[in-house]
């Protein structure tokens, strides 16, 4: 009986078994997909952090409400990456009113960076520039069109 029971239940836990060691991803990269990706236009833009103080600050403030679009972000014509080159931890960090705003939107700093790798074209057009999720502080929207990425990081030379 025990041999029997074996028997019958093989198959369906050599197929479950497959299923589990198959890859998954979040987001499927179909020639659509691709097609958006390749087809948005990356720009960089190298400042500072005192510079762009204003703008870093209300992108972080608006971090709860940009993580839902993140999500929703299948399509754009740009994609900005503005490197704030002296707030790189190589370079000392973030000014001081940037590093609030980071502490005091921690939780939801890391549920974007999540949302950032979960999205195939937003993560793509980092990675392209080799800026690392952990480097992105803020994302802002400019319009449907239009994606600003903060990032302390330096560019890649």
């Amino acid at each position: 009986m025990f041999f029997y029971d074996l028997a019958r239940r093989l198959p369906a836990a050599a197929v479950a078994i497959a299923a589990m060691a198959m890859p998954l991803s979040a987001q499927p990269l179909d020639d659509s997909t691709v097609g958006r990706i390749v087809g948005s236009d990356v720009k960089e833009e190298e400042t500072t952090a005192a510079a762009d103080e204003d703008k870093v600050v209300a992108a972080i403030d608006r971090t709860s409400e940009n993580i839902g679009a993140v999500r929703k972000t299948t399509n754009v014509n740009q994609v900005d990456i503005v490197f704030l080159k002296d707030t790189a931890r190589t370079e000392g960090g973030p000014t001081r009113a940037i590093a609030e705003k980071i502490e005091q939107h921690r939780s939801e700093i890391a549920a974007l960076r999540q949302e950032i790798e979960a999205n195939a074209l937003l993560y793509h057009a980092i990675d392209s520039r080799r800026v690392l999720v952990e480097d992105v502080l803020a994302v802002d929207f400019e319009g449907a069109e239009k994606v600003v990425i903060y990032a302390a990081a330096k560019p890649a030379d």
